[in-house]
């Protein structure tokens, strides 16, 4: 007989402790040991994935045979491409994203558009009832006959649905809800969501079935649980987006099929969610003219560059200390390429509060966008305009160089797209590549280089 002991788990990592500690030693947070019952000894399945029959044996690597996996197409063009060209069979992919975002439109539209191509699908919801799923499909004009909703959490009733109706795609909205009936903890905790991830999982590549995962965010961004959720599934995905803004970002940071940190945009209409084909366009088109403090660089979203706009606002500072602020930016980043400007090109910036921001809500992390920002930064402070058609691309050093980008050749090809008739760039990525019409591209090898190019002094 199973024997039943107590052990405290931090909600956060997943740390386990025999006694409770207000600090987490795994991950350093406070106030997230739980306590929970643990089951010593072996406690009986009741449900679990059917056992095969055939025993696998070790394989050379030179005999196994390989075949193209297929992948199932969506209608949402940009949900194809970031998970890599479609839904592969037997995936099970993790869906995370701030409450209200729009992940259940979204995997609703998604299971709507698999059904039309006669593929059986099972939307799973935890947190609404069959007729309130039934109204939000409503809204979205969603009629699909091989469209299938279950309103339920206890993954055993799950597992036999599954096994009963046989789909080839699975929604489960959301992870936090679904509870392991042999595991006594609450549904959402660490141990919870381990389990239930597990047997998922195991549905999943036993059965050939593709599996969509939505799971729940904390304050910090990241997916609620422990870390191994993210290890376990095959691909990871965040739905980002401003609330007061209509478009939402589709990004992948995991991705066992396809290439991470591909991009999707999409905007939230009254009749769902539509995909932005030209993103470039849509983050330009309120721009104003003549204005200081406003660059626009060519960054690169996975495969697809993208134009944004990089504004930053410089004034006098009223307190002792400077302050720096910076939305879409990583903030050291903002104060690292001030350092530069004052050492290298002799702008006094220990006096000034600096304000940077990318418009539209996109986040930028890539090296390429420092020059762009180092510009911005200037052109604010000496408040002169930077030219309208100027994109300005590459990477600063501490010693105020101008380093080499990647994939120069697509970022250029999209600002000519766009209208753009000066690209400054680094002048290691001249040559080499063809040129489009119409384009003067200026290569500058130092900080000041740039700046002369920008600001003609």
């Amino acid at each position: 007989m199973a024997k039943k002991k107590t052990k405290f788990i931090c909600q956060s990592c997943g740390y386990e402790s025999a006694k409770w500690m207000g600090r987490c030693p795994g991950c350093g947070e406070w106030n997230q040991m739980v306590e929970e019952v643990a089951i010593t000894g072996t406690p009986k399945r009741t449900f679990m994935h059917s056992e095969t029959t055939s025993v696998s044996k070790p394989a050379k690597l030179s005999s196994v045979e390989t075949a193209q996996e297929p992948r199932v197409k969506t209608k949402l063009k940009e949900f194809n491409r970031v998970l890599g060209g479609g839904v592969v069979p037997g995936s099970l992919v993790l869906i995370g994203g701030d409450p209200g975002i729009g992940k259940s439109t979204l995997l609703l539209q998604v299971s709507a558009q698999l059904a039309a191509n006669k593929s059986r699908v099972l939307y799973i919801s935890g947190e609404e009832s069959v007729k309130q799923t039934k109204l939000r499909a409503e809204r979205l004009a969603i009629k699909e006959e091989e469209l299938f909703i279950y309103s339920e959490t206890n993954l055993q009733l799950i597992h036999t649905a599954i096994e009963q109706l046989a789909p080839s795609f699975v929604i489960i909205d959301s992870i936090q809800t679904v509870y392991h009936p042999e595991v006594t903890s609450a549904p959402g905790s660490v141990s919870q969501v381990r389990e239930c991830t597990a047997e998922l999982m195991r549905i999943a590549k036993m059965n050939g079935i593709a599996i969509f995962i939505v799971g729940h965010v904390t304050k910090e961004g990241s997916i609620a649980g422990p870390r191994l959720l993210e290890h376990m599934v095959d691909t990871v995905l965040y739905f980002e987006g401003e609330r007061h803004h209509t478009y939402r970002i589709l990004r992948a940071v995991k991705n066992r099929f396809g290439s991470t940190n591909e991009m999707g945009i999409f905007e939230m209409k009254e009749e769902g969610l539509e995909e932005v084909e030209n993103p470039s366009e849509i983050f330009l088109e309120e721009r104003s003219q003549g204005s200081s403090g406003s660059t626009v660089v060519a960054s690169m979203e996975g495969t697809r560059p993208v134009l944004v706009e990089v504004q930053a606002l410089v004034s006098p500072t009223v307190f002792g200390n400077p302050r720096r602020m910076a939305t879409g930016i990583d903030h050291n980043r903002v104060t690292l390429l001030m350092a530069v400007l004052e050492k290298r090109v002799g702008l006094l910036l220990q006096n000034q509060d600096a304000y940077l921001k990318v418009a539209g809500g996109v986040k930028l992390d890539e090296p390429a966008i420092d020059l762009a920002i180092a510009i911005s930064i200037a052109s604010s402070f000496r408040d002169e305009p930077t030219n309208p058609t100027d994109c300005i691309i590459g990477e600063v050093g501490l010693t105020g160089e101008v380093r080499r980008v990647s994939r120069i050749e697509q970022r250029v090809f999209e600002a000519a797209k766009l209208g753009f008739t000066r690209v400054i760039l680094p002048a290691n990525n001249l040559g080499g590549w063809k040129v489009p019409p119409g384009v003067k591209t200026i290569g500058v090898s130092t900080v000041n280089e740039a700046l002369q190019a920008v600001f003609g002094k």
